[in-house]
């Protein structure tokens, strides 16, 4: 009897043992499932990753001390959470009193407060999005700019951005507010910048409000926009996180919006509600109630994947509506490169005198006439047709102010601007390119001459073909340059 006891406690071991192995088994396993499926529903996160960003929220005041204190206390805090980006909102350099202040308070980008979160974006190793600073333009003019700067974790300035679009509320009897009677309005759209958290396309508050702005940025590439803002408590109640979530929605980007809160003088109270929203419309983080900051992950598999899913840019009905475009242009300088590709050949940057991010313009090496230069795409595209929409502007842009440029240095009175688009077009050279040519009286006997010149004079060249040397380009290049005035 005791024997058969003995044999039933164990075999009641055995199974008890049995259950556990099971169950740890089964946890293993569950464990093993549920992590292979979090990598099927992240797509292509592991060849993006994700990158963390802080996004803060102020309440600036006219003390410019203060306000610097209080950012170095946010990017001490998003650094130790592990932000590889921080983003600051508009006016995070100082909210005065009065209009007149705001001007005698503006800094040059050489200022103290600039140079500050300079030496904080190396100190924390921080890129920082500084969503706008009063900036003092150099001519010392009674308005200011708006100015949103990237900063690089070495320091460096990498972009600025002046708003273009100004707030200006006028209601008879009741109320004003003109950002225009004090700010000067920006010219340009720049194309994304690349930093940790991807492709960042720049603007300022009120630009918000103009979907053609976001639109023009996602054509260029942006996966992320940020609107650092300082919104009124009335319009942030309505609006603020309906439009930044539209944006998102309508652009399949992250939308990042560093915001001012509270009471900041007197006159003004801003809503604060600093958010970021995912490229589905989901907000994903959001400040709380005064001072502070949220944290997010940015996941660039989640942008490919919505717009995979989702291909609305492809399924835009531009024949019945039209293209937005970037119809500003960004000059850059022209040695950031070496040398530009013009189909087979590689062109020395000394022989460019003006570029943008799309386009750039060259000297020629046979010219038919004096100061006949190339218009060229930046991208090797073969036809007129391999073109995007932007390049195409941009590109016709470029000839504009090339054709004036030329025109007023080589003294001419008529401009010839001519496309060789393939073989029995003229074109040589496998790369799209306009030619612009400054006519004066009596240069050819007869005008459609200046056709059959450009048809052949790159044709059949020879040891005896007079070309000119690279020393006498890059000279005219160099001449042609001092037309261009580079921004900083």
């Amino acid at each position: 009897m005791q024997s058969l006891q003995n044999s039933l406690f164990q075999q009641k071991k055995n199974v008890i043992w049995a259950i556990k192995i099971f169950k740890l088994k089964s946890l293993r396993n569950h464990r093993l499932l549920h992590a292979l499926s979090r990598m099927a529903s992240t797509g292509s996160a592991d060849k993006h990753g994700k990158t963390p960003i802080a996004v803060l929220q102020m309440n600036s005041r006219s003390d410019k001390e203060k306000n610097l204190t209080s950012i170095m206390n946010l990017l001490s805090t998003a650094s130790s959470r592990g932000a590889k980006m921080a983003f600051l909102p508009e006016a995070c350099d100082y909210i005065a009193d009065s209009k007149e202040l705001s001007i005698e308070m503006a800094e040059t980008l050489d200022g103290t407060f600039i140079s500050r979160c300079k030496e904080a974006a190396k100190n924390y190793n921080l890129w920082l999005s500084i969503g706008g600073v009063h900036q003092s333009p150099q001519d010392q003019s009674k308005r200011i700019f708006n100015t949103h700067v990237i900063i690089d974790n070495e320091g460096c300035i990498k972009a600025t951005y002046n708003k273009t679009h100004l707030f200006d509320l006028e209601i008879p009897d009741k109320l004003r507010l003109k950002e225009s009677d004090y700010t000067i309005p920006g010219d340009k759209i720049l194309t994304p910048v690349t930093c940790p958290p991807g492709k960042l396309g720049i603007a300022t508050c009120y630009d918000l409000r103009f979907p053609e702005m976001a639109l023009s940025l996602a054509k260029m590439g942006a996966e992320i926009i940020a609107y650092p803002s300082a919104f009124t408590q009335t319009t942030g109640i309505a609006h603020w996180e309906a439009l930044l979530r539209a944006r998102a929605i309508e652009m399949q980007c992250y939308v990042i919006a560093a915001a001012q809160t509270g009471k900041h003088n007197e006159k003004r109270t801003s809503y604060g509600h600093a958010l970021v929203v995912d490229p589905w419309g989901a907000v994903v983080a959001q400040c709380s109630e005064g001072t502070g900051l949220c944290m997010a992950d940015i996941d660039l598999a989640l942008v490919d994947k919505v717009r995979t899913d989702m291909p609305v840019m492809s399924h835009r009905r531009t024949d019945l509506y039209g293209v937005v475009g970037n119809n500003s242009q960004t000059n850059v300088c022209v040695d950031n490169q070496l040398s530009y590709t013009f189909g087979h050949i590689n062109v020395k940057s000394s022989q460019v005198f003006y570029r943008t991010n799309l386009s750039y313009a060259v000297v020629n090496i046979k010219p038919v006439l004096p100061g006949h230069t190339l218009v060229v795409p930046l991208r090797p595209a073969i036809h007129m047709s391999d073109l995007t929409p932007a390049e195409v502007t941009d590109l016709f842009m470029t000839v504009q102010k090339v054709c004036e440029m030329v025109k007023k240095h080589f003294g001419a009175t008529s401009m010839t601007v001519a496309i060789q688009d393939g073989p029995e077009a003229g074109q040589t050279v496998k790369h799209v390119h306009v030619h612009i040519l400054p006519r004066k009286k009596g240069d050819f006997s007869e005008n459609d001459q200046v056709y059959d010149e450009l048809q052949n004079h790159d044709r059949g060249w020879n040891e005896t073909t007079k070309l000119r040397t690279e020393e006498e380009m890059a000279e005219e290049a160099t001449l042609l340059r001092s037309y261009f005035k580079l921004p900083y």
